[in-house]
């Protein structure tokens, strides 16, 4: 029986949602390739899996896509793992290097600079290499485990996720289950909902685990799981979603704002 093909990040803020794929009663249901957000999304475009993590502003640029409801990765105020990276005031900068693996995040910089720094700067798509980042450019746009691990001093660090929370007062979400409508992802609902809430209650493990990956303290992994992500869709955060893709579209980010379908 050839089993449905999922794309996952390969960061550790995933890792909750696959982690009863993984580990849980789902184990050996679904086929799991590991990879970028970029990647994933591509993957669904390409019909090379049949639902994905896929950046949310990818949403909107995939045809007759649909959301599974319930779930995301979002974060209701300071991220920790979508960090610009200054060498000089936000005002002052002219160059960003940005994580090529990254579109939601880039997305956000984008509206961010427009439309709340009033402030104009060329951004430049980058392997995820923080020091090489900087390096050639005033600033760097890091994201997920390179954010998270980099531990060099910086002048200016802007959690992007913080700031929308200042401007906007709404959460924001940087990804969702997305699935092309003929795929019918609805039906996966139950067991992906179940993945996660099995992964929120291994949070030690999952913590643990990466701390060995990552060389960082396994206590403050745990915060970052349980605090600082929030793997909920509900209210607060499609709201959050929806003026993100408004401003997407007023800063010509997206051609089109898509009203939000879910599965």
């Amino acid at each position: 029986m050839t089993l449905p093909k999922v794309s996952v990040v390969q960061y550790l803020n995933t890792a909750p949602l696959v982690w009863g794929m993984l580990r849980g009663e789902q184990q050996g249901k679904y086929e799991l390739a590991m990879t970028t957000p970029a990647l994933c999304a591509d993957a669904v475009r390409n019909r090379r899996a049949e639902i994905g993590i896929v950046p949310s502003i990818e949403y909107q640029r995939l045809d007759r896509a649909q959301i599974m409801a319930g779930i995301s990765i979002a974060s209701k105020s300071e991220v920790k793992s979508v960090l610009l990276l200054c060498k000089k005031p936000i005002a002052e900068v002219q160059t960003i290097a940005v994580d090529n693996s990254s579109r939601t995040s880039a997305a956000l910089l984008r509206i961010m600079l427009r439309k709340y720094y009033s402030h104009w700067a060329e951004l430049l798509p980058s392997a995820p290499h923080p020091a090489e980042m900087l390096k050639r450019a005033d600033a760097a746009l890091v994201i997920g485990d390179p954010a998270l691990t980099y531990a060099e001093p910086v002048p200016e660090v802007y959690d992007l996720a913080a700031e929308w929370k200042k401007f906007t007062g709404l959460p924001f979400v940087f990804a969702l289950w997305i699935g092309h409508e003929d795929a019918n992802i609805g039906r996966f609902r139950r067991d992906f909902e179940a993945s996660r809430d099995y992964g929120l209650s291994h949070v030690d493990e999952i913590a643990a685990e990466y701390a060995h990956k990552l060389g960082l303290a396994a206590s403050g992994l745990k915060v970052y799981l349980t605090e600082n992500i929030d793997y909920s869709l509900d209210e607060e955060n499609r709201k959050g979603l929806r003026l993100f893709f408004r401003l997407a579209r007023e800063t010509g980010v997206i051609p089109a704002n898509r009203e939000l379908y879910f599965a």
